[in-house]
């Protein structure tokens, strides 16, 4: 469970993430937005995870008790096209750096050949579920974090200096990142994998071990590949991964660590897409991963060239699913709808992700994933509380009305 959980975070959307806040933001600012968004997201997925280990359910069938069967299809769809989306991003970061070795080389390859390839293989572990993914995960993970590691040591072990550097740096006005985006970025970087955390967990042999190996993915993890892309970033001023391995002359060992890192979440993209497909259509996982990884591979370079508009569009999206079926598992099912009844067809439930996500877009006060998910999550208790006091009263009013009737016909 714990190399399946790291094997998913190590992802190098999150070195570019931490890249692009750190060259947009002084060091402070960017250790500050890093710990408060892996924190909330750390929070966030922990109570998915307690909430999977204790129903051995993934996120697609928790949505089931809040959307119903019918509504379940808006969470399964929102969160099977971002995790293909996601996959997409990862091949097309793979192929780049992979594209710049060839040219260092005075041999020229098209791009598509390279992220079709990618494509390919990663697709094709994908294929065999959860055990391959492990077996992946058990050959990424260490690799990964020795990668990194080498990376941004070798940054102060060449300038003597790199510290002070990075102490006295100071954004370009054009790539200046406010401090409330740089958090919203952090929690948009892994919010919708985050989301799907119980696909995974569900499979822990109990909820300690469930928790425990999420928290340390999300906050620890995470913040890791953070820290690995901001310090190259800050001190060669690109967010561009490539580059900066590159400028170290890590290009080769470089691009086998970063296929290794993208390979497990891309993986992880795909099993979960195919999860949440397959309860939309009932058609087999394992057929739905080939397909996903089709149009991944297809979008990848779209996707790539517009990631910073993707992080924002899930900051807004995602964040309700995970509140509202928080809030139906912790409160509903225990204060008032003790079976698997779903209220109103799912439509309080539909009706709190519509407001949370209204709320995340337009009000840009604080941190606009808690936002919307402080929104979603009252907004549902509310309107399930209205829908069972509204049925009661009609339920009552049908009892006096059939009473009438009875005492007429008498």
């Amino acid at each position: 469970m714990f190399v399946v959980m790291l094997g998913f975070t190590f992802f190098s959307s999150s070195m570019w993430t931490g890249a692009s806040i750190g060259v947009g933001s002084k060091l402070s600012q960017f250790f500050w937005a890093m710990m408060a968004g892996n924190l909330i997201l750390g929070v966030y997925t922990s109570v998915l995870a307690y909430m999977a280990s204790k129903t051995g359910l993934s996120v697609h069938l928790l949505a089931r008790r809040a959307f119903g069967k019918t509504g379940s299809a808006l969470p399964s769809a929102l969160l099977a096209i971002t995790q293909i989306g996601w996959f997409g991003v990862g091949v097309a970061m793979f192929a780049f750096p992979v594209l710049k070795y060839f040219e260092e080389k005075n041999c020229h390859i098209n791009i598509w050949l390279l992220v079709i390839v990618a494509g390919i293989l990663m697709t094709s572990s994908a294929y065999w579920g959860i055990k391959a993914l492990t077996i992946v995960s058990i050959v990424a993970v260490p690799a990964i974090a020795i990668g990194g590691c080498f990376s941004a040591i070798k940054v102060f072990v060449d300038d003597p200096n790199a510290w002070q550097t990075l102490c006295s740096f100071v954004p370009e006005e054009s790539k200046a990142i406010p401090f409330g985006m740089a958090v919203s970025m952090t929690i948009g970087n892994f919010i919708s994998g985050g989301t799907c955390t119980p696909d995974f967990v569900r499979f822990a042999k109990n909820t300690k071990i469930a928790v425990s190996t999420t928290a340390i993915a999300f906050f620890i993890g995470n913040s890791l590949m953070f820290i690995f892309g901001a310090v190259g970033a800050m001190f060669f001023n690109t967010n561009d991964i490539s580059n900066v391995l590159v400028a170290q002359g890590l290009l080769v060992p470089g691009i086998i660590v970063l296929g290794l890192n993208i390979w497990t979440t891309n993986d992880n993209a795909l099993y979960t897409s195919g999860l949440g497909i397959a309860n939309i259509t009932g058609f087999p996982k394992r057929y739905i991963v080939l397909v996903s990884g089709l149009f991944g591979t297809i979008f990848a370079i779209t996707l790539y060239n517009n990631f910073c508009g993707y992080l924002s569009l899930l900051n807004n999206f995602l964040p309700s699913i995970g509140a509202i079926l928080a809030a139906d598992f912790f409160f509903v099912r225990k204060w008032w709808i003790k079976d698997e009844s779903t209220p109103a067809a799912g439509l309080p439930a539909i009706g709190a992700w519509l407001l949370g996500t209204m709320t995340a877009i337009f009000i840009h006060k604080g941190f606009t994933a808690i936002n919307g998910m402080a929104v979603a999550f009252f907004s549902y208790l509310l309107l399930v509380k209205v829908y069972l006091f509204l049925n009661k009263y009609y339920l009552v009013l049908k009892s006096i009305d059939a009473s009438l009737k009875k005492r007429g016909n008498q």
